[in-house]
């Protein structure tokens, strides 16, 4: 992800009094209405052993290369930005998927990551692991430094009570509910740094962390009661990864603060990372004025992604005089899975032929070509960049004028009225018209809008562009509301998934990722047959199926993919001289990943050069012109 890509996850804290520092337990003083979350339990004989196997063959990774700078130098303020404030800073329960979870997600490590060079898995909150004979469970061993923000000790009590967290009604987590206890069977803990994970079903032994090395929950800090909700609202949770919520200003900005003596420090994949005090996410509510802001130096990096960014505003004095540079940087990451939804709720969008005309109806590489400047690609399928997972066969539905007129005549919408827009004429002798709402949350999105808008209205199509702040428009798809959504998820994993976005079991409920509403019986049983494979040869077989499933459905129409990052950052903030990893999503990304692979936070904040570049720049000093384009793992 380009900064814009990651920069939205992001994290804000709001109290009465307008700013909070630190994190610390909840007060209630009334105890009455908490309780007990009840014991993990499964069928005898059918879960962890009782006792850690003997036999266990522990594991670690601690030969694949060190991918951070030595150079790198510790201290001072990261300057970013943000669009709105969160709906809640709990990381479950409603309105708690929104982008700013992000953030908070990033910096709570589980117990292994990937490597973004090699792929392979690499120590993080565990210092070993050792796989079942079942083929379905994993053991982990705890480095005994790893502590909370909070300074409590990261024990086997967080994993396993993080399982009864997410199984409990008490978060008002349908999801969580249902992968906690239908995917996490089991966990145990053995002693206090050792505990054993069962999952539901054999993976390949490729695919087993990913699937099943879920990350702890303090339980030292949850009271759980029906309030638990409203009570934790605003009440972030200690962090394992190195940064905190530190002061928030309401309105103004958040602070993440890096946590003293943080115990990652020396790890091999970890030290030399995160390199900043302090990062500071400002609200700016608009794109163009968050430029001008990063153009006077009060925000330290900003995404030139967007074509208009890279070709036209970086053309500014402050790049040609050499204070800021300009970074394209390739990688090779699944790729963000970017389209419009249809919410098959709608009694039109129910309608196959409707969907089909709205596909051909669509003209993207149109967008691709003008507004886009040829720099982006047309994404082919839902789900992309996992290897041999992805169907190359399917090819992503084109404009067509003369198709989507034959798919929405059959469909009833034969006339047009005075304005050229398509209508039915119901068996109610009421009239219909042809038109949708499509919602998005980023006004950087409307110029593509606008021109997909105008091609629509060519085989007779009206849309009607609904943009919302990004948090009122997130939260008006989860709670099903929308007829098209304009949006994107982000790939993570090193494999495809469909049962979040496709299985009818998170159709027509709010919360869930089903934006499409999609429910097809066939489909399900295939999905559920992914999930309980552990053959990798058969789970490729079923996943190029379900993504041809998921293309003759039309229920998504995808849009674009962009294989690389674009950024621009001030001359004080100094990368590594290799820049990136294989799989870096941005070259500024202050955090640890939420994507799967661990290669975030390599950059620093060089505050010699910053005042070098401040004064050259107050004397009207010319500086060599910085312009990076590094091809190193273009595919």
């Amino acid at each position: 992800m380009s900064q814009q890509k990651t920069l939205f996850r992001s994290l804000l804290l709001f109290v009465a009094f307008g700013y909070v520092t630190g994190c610390s337990n909840p007060d209630n003083p009334d105890d009455s209405g908490y309780v007990d979350l009840p014991p993990i339990q499964v069928r005898e004989g059918d879960g962890l052993p009782l006792e850690l196997p003997p036999d266990l063959v522990w594991v670690t990774n601690d030969e694949d290369p060190e991918f951070a700078s030595p150079d790198a130098i510790r201290g001072g303020m990261f300057r970013t930005w943000m669009l709105s404030f969160p709906l809640t800073l709990r990381l479950v329960g409603p309105d708690s998927n929104g982008a700013f979870a992000g953030v908070m997600r990033a910096n709570q490590f589980g117990p292994i990551s990937y490597h973004p060079q090699t792929g392979r898995p690499i120590p993080v909150l565990a210092t070993h692991w050792a796989f079942g004979l079942d083929g379905r469970s994993i053991f982990y061993r705890i480095n005994p430094k790893a502590k909370w923000s909070d300074g409590f000790p990261v024990t086997a009590d967080d994993f396993v009570f993080s399982v009864q967290f997410h199984r409990s009604e008490q978060i008002v987590g349908p999801w969580y509910n249902n992968y906690y206890t239908e995917r996490i069977r089991d966990v145990r803990k053995y002693d206090s740094h050792i505990y054993g994970i069962q999952g539901a079903d054999a993976k390949p032994p490729e695919e087993m962390h990913a699937n099943y090395a879920i990350g702890p929950r303090p339980k030292h800090f949850h009271k759980m009661s029906d309030r638990w909700v409203e009570e934790y609202n605003w009440k972030p949770d200690p962090t394992t990864g190195p940064y905190h919520v530190g002061k928030v200003v309401k309105g103004k900005y958040v602070d993440l603060v890096r946590t003293e003596n943080w115990w990652g420090d020396d790890l091999r994949y970890m030290r030399n990372r995160f390199n900043p005090q302090t990062i500071r996410y400002r609200v700016i509510r608009d794109q163009n004025t968050a430029w001008q802001h990063f153009l006077k130096g009060e925000i330290d990096t900003f995404s030139l992604t967007i074509p208009e960014y890279w070709h036209d505003k970086a053309q500014h004095e402050v790049f040609r005089d050499g204070y800021v540079a300009k970074y394209w940087f390739y990688n090779q990451l699944p790729q963000p899975s970017t389209g419009i939804s249809l919410n098959t709720a709608d009694p039109l969008l129910s309608d196959i032929n409707i969907r089909l005309g709205i596909a051909h109806s669509i003209n993207l590489q149109r967008v691709i070509d003008t507004i886009l400047r040829g720099d982006y690609e047309r994404l082919e399928t839902f789900n992309l960049g996992f290897g041999e997972y992805d169907n190359t066969s399917i090819q992503p539905r084109k404009f067509d004028i003369k198709k989507a007129n034959e798919y929405f005549e059959a469909a009833g919408f034969d006339k047009r009225d005075s304005s050229g827009i398509r209508i039915r004429t119901n068996e109610d002798g009421s009239v219909r018209r042809l038109s949708f709402r499509v919602t998005y949350g980023r006004p950087l999105h409307t110029p593509r809008l606008v021109v997909i808008q105008e091609e629509a209205k060519k085989t007779g199509l009206e849309l009607q562009l609904q943009l919302l702040d990004s948090a009122a428009s997130f939260k008006q798809m989860r709670e099903k509301k929308h007829q098209l959504a304009w949006m994107g998820w982000a790939s993570s994993g090193i494999a495809p998934t469909y049962w979040e976005f496709f299985h009818s079991v998170n159709a027509n409920v709010t919360q869930s990722n089903n934006l499409t509403n999609h429910a097809n019986p066939a489909m399900d049983e295939l999905i559920m047959q992914y999930r309980h494979s552990g053959d990798r040869r058969e789970r490729v077989a079923l996943a190029h199926l379900l993504e041809q499933m998921v293309h003759d459905a039309a229920v998504v129409i995808p849009r674009t993919k962009v294989p690389f990052t674009r950024e621009a950052a001030w001359r004080w903030v100094e990368l590594p001289e290799w820049r990136g990893t294989r799989h870096s999503n941005a070259l500024f990304n202050s955090q640890a990943p939420s994507q799967m692979y661990s290669g975030g936070g390599l950059f620093w904040i060089n505050e010699e050069k910053k005042k070098e570049v401040l004064n050259a720049k107050k004397e009207g000093r010319r500086l060599d012109e910085i312009v990076v384009i590094d091809e190193t793992y273009r595919n």
